[in-house]
């Protein structure tokens, strides 16, 4: 069945899953809310394609979110999942893989002789990376207030749900219900990429400021990458005020570079060393698995060997560890390279059908993660993401899907491809393309 013929399975399925879940969906982004229509229902995968509960087959630019750096159900990851699923799901005690995966983080996160990541602790998911990092940070350095860019999604524990208040440098005002003021108000947030906003933030703040936290480069506005230069004057800035960095690489990490977008940033000549920096997606090779890692006198302030607690039952969950190893050996410089050239050939694809089509139009890209934004140029922080013509996002996803390309579902989200995408899934998009483009033209 192709993707034309009708979702009268997938949407059965979704009217199923709203009368037992909440939306209908365990993560927003899948309930198709900013794009309408029915969420297609996933049922298998494999290589660079998915396939729903009617049975179409679909090229895949989600990737899980990024954790399918590989490809989906990759030999390699499967043999080293069931191997350990032989023997035994859960210990509730320390394993061998936990320590094997902490040491390939930290020798991955090495470039140009800096090697910003001297302890890991594995914990279950992005957010609670983040939430232990500031929570770490703001014990070691004895302060109370954190400093975040407006667009930046770093999971959603409380005090990262929160928004910009009138000015540059004001305390913030909830982002969510059940986030109480007083927890918002611990955090400020500034506008990306502004360098005054930040000096302005600690000429005022400064000796309360914990830590800045930022997406190495930021990919839940689109993709917005740092302009040169910024996050060494984060570094800088904040250990100017006794404030320490947290670089998040949970999307990032591993996925557009071998050491992560730290990595690419460094070879690129910019070098600067983060205090804290997070993981998750790739290094869980499509299991829950994330991670926290720094300087071992910072990490030395963790439970058990000092007063900043943290716990998880399932933190180094096994299956998960056997199924991040396997692909973080499987990730070479090779791999990487064909990611790059495959990310080439989209954008370039994309841009030409956009172009011919009339539309105006940039593509954002960091790395090879990149999206389309439907504004004469990329953006450079998240007002000027909101003013693109979002509303032509959504024809264009909708030709696509019913061309069997599944694009994330909402202009705001990276597309990802993997090491699996071949010509003919390539072959595929650019077949899409032409009128997913006189779509959004239309629109």
């Amino acid at each position: 069945m192709s993707a034309a013929e009708g979702t009268t399975r997938n949407a059965e399925l979704f009217d199923r899953a709203r009368a037992a879940i909440p939306g209908g969906v365990n993560s927003p982004v899948r309930g198709f809310g900013s794009v309408g229509g029915t969420p297609r229902f996933l049922e298998r995968a494999e290589g660079p394609h998915v396939w729903d509960a009617e049975g179409s087959r679909y090229v895949d630019l989600v990737a899980s979110w990024g954790p399918a750096l590989l490809g989906h159900a990759e030999p390699s990851v499967l043999e080293a999942v069931h191997a350990a699923v032989s023997r035994g799901l859960s210990f509730g005690a320390s394993t061998p893989g936990e320590t094997e995966l902490a040491e390939l983080i930290a020798e991955r996160v090495r470039a140009g002789g800096l090697a910003p990541v001297e302890r890991v602790r594995l914990v279950s998911t992005g957010t609670e990376a983040t939430m232990t990092a500031i929570r770490l940070a703001r014990g070691a350095t004895g302060r109370d207030l954190l400093v975040k860019f407006a667009g930046h999604y770093h999971g959603h524990s409380d005090s990262l749900l929160a928004e910009a208040g009138s000015g540059l440098a004001t305390l913030a005002l909830p982002g969510s219900a059940g986030v109480t003021a007083a927890t918002a108000a611990q955090t400020l947030v500034v506008p990306y990429n502004d360098r005054a906003a930040v000096e302005a933030v600690f000429a005022e703040h400064g000796e309360r400021i914990a830590a800045i936290i930022t997406e190495a480069s930021a990919a839940n506005m689109g993709v917005v990458p740092p302009e040169p230069g910024f996050n060494a004057f984060l570094a800088e800035t904040a250990h100017r005020h006794g404030a320490l960095l947290i670089l998040d690489e949970v999307l990032t990490g591993f996925r557009v570079h071998p050491a992560g977008f730290w990595g690419l940033q460094v070879e690129g000549g910019e070098r600067f060393v983060p205090d804290l920096m997070t993981f998750g997606k790739v290094i869980g090779g499509g299991l829950p698995l994330a991670a926290l890692g720094g300087r071992a006198d910072l990490m030395a302030q963790l439970a058990p060997t000092g007063p900043v607690y943290q716990a998880g039952t399932l933190s180094g969950n096994p299956v998960a560890v056997a199924a991040g190893l396997a692909t973080l050996r499987a990730a070479t410089p090779e791999v990487y390279a064909r990611l790059n050239r495959t990310a080439d050939a989209i954008v370039a694809a994309t841009g030409e059908a956009l172009h011919a089509a009339g539309v105006e139009h940039s593509i954002s890209r960091a790395g090879n993660l990149f999206n389309v934004v439907f504004a004469p140029r990329s953006p450079r922080d998240y007002a000027e993401a909101k003013t693109q013509r979002a509303e032509r996002y959504a024809p264009f996803f909708h030709a696509m899907l019913d061309a069997g390309v599944s694009l994330p579902p909402s202009v705001f989200e990276a597309w990802f491809v993997t090491a699996a995408h071949d010509e003919a899934a390539l072959d595929q998009i650019r077949a899409a393309l032409p009128l997913a483009a006189r779509a959004a033209a239309a629109g």
